[in-house]
C-alpha cells in the first residue's frame, strides 16, 4: 500500500486536447471528491479554453505545472510521444499520475517509465477506460472464479469506421508522435483487454498489419494479432479504424475447458457445458467516469489500481511483438521490457 491523497483530490491535466473532454466529464461526477486546480497546454487557444471552464491555474509548460504545490496528481492526455516526458516530470515532483494510453512507445521509455516510478514511490495508473465495463468485469470475476477451467482461447475486437481525413488525423497520422498506426491507438483497447482476461504472461505474437482506406496515414489502419501466453492460451485480436466490425461479432470472448463465455460489450453470456446459458445484462455506462472514480479511489485508499506500469509495458511488449512480426512475417518473441 502506498501513501495515501487526502479528498479531495487536486488534478493537474496536461493536455486539453479532445480526450480530456472525456476525462473532465468523468471528474465533473464527482466534485465533493476531486478538483482540477491546474491545466498546462501548449496552445494558448486551448489553455484559455480549460481555464475559462475549470477555473483552475492554467500552465503553457507542464514542466512548471508539476512543481504546483496545490496538485497532488497529474492527468497526461498528450499526444503518444510525449507521455514518457510528462510521466518523469511528474513523478520526480513527487505527483501521481494517470495517464492515457499507449503508455509508451519504444523498450527504452518503457524501461524509463518503470525506473523513475520504482525510484520515487509514486502511483501510476494507465487510463484503460475499457476495463470499467461492467460485463468486463463480469466475465473476469467468472473466468478467475475457475468456471471455464483452463482458458484456451481469449478474441477482442476493436473496430469502426474513422472518417479522419489528413487535417483532422493530426499528429496521429504520423509513426514518430503516434508511435505507430491504428494498432498503437485504438488496437491498445484490444491489447489490454486481452491481456485482462488471459490472466497470463503474453510470450509471443503473430500479426498481419493493413492499410485498406486512411492511405494518407504513415501507419497501418487496421490490424489483426495472435498472441501465445505462457499457461498455453491463445489470444486473437482485430482492430480497425478502416470498418466497423460485422454485426453479431463479440466485442470479446473466452474459451476454455468447461465452457466459454462472450459479450457485445453490454450483454454477458456464460455457457458452461451441459449446463442452461446464463445471460448478465449490464446498463452502458461512462467508463472514463468509472476510470477517473478508481483513480480517485486509489489515492485515498493506497490500493493498486487496476492497471499500473506493469501492465502497461506489458502491453506495448504485445504491441511492439505484433509490429516486429508484421516487418517480418515471422512469430516474434513478446520482449520483456
Amino acid at each position: 500500500m502506498t501513501s495515501t491523497v487526502q479528498s479531495p483530490v487536486r488534478i493537474g491535466l496536461i493536455g486539453g486536447g479532445g480526450i480530456a473532454n472525456a476525462h473532465l466529464k468523468g471528474y465533473a461526477q464527482i466534485p465533493d471528491r476531486v478538483k482540477i486546480t491546474a491545466i498546462a497546454d501548449a496552445s494558448e487557444e486551448a489553455l484559455a479554453k480549460r481555464v475559462e471552464e475549470t477555473g483552475a491555474t492554467g500552465y503553457s509548460d507542464f514542466t512548471e505545472m508539476v512543481k504546483d504545490p496545490n496538485i497532488d496528481a497529474v492527468d497526461i492526455c498528450l499526444p503518444h510521444h510525449l507521455h514518457t516526458p510528462a510521466i518523469i516530470a511528474a513523478a520526480e515532483a513527487g505527483k501521481h499520475i494517470l495517464c492515457e494510453k499507449p503508455l509508451c512507445l519504444t523498450p527504452e521509455e518503457a524501461t524509463t517509465v518503470s525506473q523513475v516510478i520504482e525510484k520515487t514511490g509514486v502511483t501510476l495508473m494507465c487510463a484503460h477506460n475499457q476495463l470499467f465495463m461492467p460485463a468486463v468485469a463480469k466475465a473476469k470475476e467468472v473466468i478467475d472464479s475457475g468456471a471455464l477451467g483452463q482458458v484456451y482461447e481469449v478474441r477482442t475486437t476493436d473496430s469502426f469506421f474513422n472518417d479522419f481525413d489528413p487535417e483532422s488525423m493530426g499528429w496521429r497520422g504520423h509513426a514518430a508522435t503516434s508511435g505507430g498506426g491504428e494498432l498503437i491507438d485504438t488496437g491498445y483497447h484490444p491489447t489490454y483487454l486481452m491481456l485482462h482476461l488471459a490472466g497470463a504472461t503474453p510470450v509471443s505474437a503473430f500479426a498481419m498489419l493493413s492499410t485498406h482506406r486512411l492511405k494518407f496515414m504513415e501507419g497501418e489502419d487496421s490490424a489483426q494479432v495472435l498472441v501465445r501466453f505462457d499457461n498455453g492460451a491463445v489470444g486473437q485480436m482485430v482492430t480497425s479504424w478502416a470498418y466497423a466490425a460485422a454485426p453479431g461479432t463479440d466485442r470479446f470472448s473466452a474459451v476454455g475447458e468447461k465452457g466459454s463465455l462472450s459479450s457485445d460489450g453490454s450483454t454477458l453470456r456464460v455457457q458452461l457445458r451441459g449446463e442452461e446459458v446464463q445471460v448478465f445484462e449490464h446498463e452502458d455506462v461512462d467508463t472514463f467516469a468509472a476510470e477517473i472514480a478508481h483513480f480517485v479511489d486509489v489515492l485515498t485508499t493506497g490500493e493498486r489500481p487496476i492497471n499500473n506500469q506493469v501492465e502497461g509495458v506489458s502491453v506495448l511488449g504485445v504491441i511492439l511483438a505484433a509490429y516486429e512480426s508484421s516487418k517480418t512475417g515471422q512469430v516474434a518473441d513478446v520482449i520483456s521490457l
